[in-house]
């Protein structure tokens, strides 16, 4: 037994954590963590990109008053415009056609989802180039096309030459092509929606369609529109494959430009900051979208 007053120096056997009080806490010193390298990358990231912004706005090279020029002529919005047209025509068609083969490869049915997966399977395979140049030449191959009675006669015909002109086979093939890839980005995101989800809906009577357009793909959007927009994105950048089939867009009017004028980093340019511009309004607006579908979801 302790004789003196004072209190033990350290708890008894079997006692718990003495509590430490708030004189205490407040006389530690608090020393913060010390992160050197993190400071000299910083120091090396900002010297770089200051450098390459000097370089930017000091070197004749760039031409910034011929960009300054041709930026807003007449002839690079009317490219910017086509550019448009062929982005929102394959999207809008491109997805609507992948929404239908997602669904058949979904289905129960084994021929349906052995025609969805040939198909994606096929036009994931073949370059895009090739595809678009396929459409451009099919009168070559069909000289008509007949409507009527499956191998039997037809009733109307049309002319392949001048049915299918330039502008025409570029929004198919970029409707086929992005459909193959907007199938499986839909498919995804309707298998990542809970089973469990489905099942309840039909345990108290919801009509199928109705747990598809209510219940599954509310839920499926979560999942399907980043990677959505990030091939909105890539078929608007990749419209500038077209050129190889004369059609006036950003890319093919930018290189008419400077192959009459010789002035090829400021023109490219322009093409650049028009494709920067655009895809930024793009990515905005897919914010908002997902911060639509993402209410009530735990970020």
């Amino acid at each position: 037994m302790s004789l003196t007053s004072d209190p033990p120096l350290s708890p008894p056997a079997g006692a718990g954590p003495r509590q430490v009080t708030a004189d205490e806490y407040a006389a530690l010193t608090v020393v913060p963590v010390r992160h050197p390298w993190r400071w000299v990358a910083v120091a090396a990231t900002a010297v770089l990109l200051a450098q390459f912004l000097n370089g930017l706005i000091t070197n004749p090279g760039w031409e910034w008053d011929v960009f300054a020029r041709f930026v807003t002529t007449e002839t690079v919005l009317h490219a910017v415009w086509v550019t448009l047209q062929l982005t929102f025509y394959g999207t809008v068609l491109g997805f609507a056609l992948g929404i239908v083969l997602a669904f058949m490869r979904l289905s129960a049915s084994p021929f349906l989802r052995a025609v969805s997966y040939a198909y994606i399977w096929a036009f994931r395979s073949i370059p895009l180039i090739v595809q678009l140049l396929f459409w451009f030449n099919l009168a070559y191959l069909y000289k008509e096309v007949e409507f009527g009675i499956p191998f039997g006669p037809g009733f109307v015909s049309f002319d392949t030459m001048n049915l299918v002109g330039a502008m025409s086979a570029a929004v198919l093939g970029l409707a086929l092509h992005q459909a193959a890839y907007a199938a499986e980005i839909v498919r995804g995101g309707v298998l990542a929606v809970d089973g469990g989800q489905v099942e309840a809906a039909a345990a108290l009577g919801i009509p199928r369609l109705r747990q598809l357009r209510r219940i599954v793909l509310p839920q499926a959007m979560r999942s399907i529109l980043p990677n959505a927009a990030n091939e909105i994105i890539s078929l608007f950048k990749g419209t500038s494959i077209v050129s190889v089939m004369a059609i006036g867009e950003l890319f093919y009017q930018v290189q008419v430009v400077y192959g009459r004028n010789g002035r090829v980093v400021p023109l490219l340019m322009v093409a650049t900051v028009w494709y920067i511009l655009l895809t930024t309004a793009l990515s905005v607006l897919q914010h908002y979208v997902e911060r639509h579908y993402a209410k009530g979801a735990v970020r």
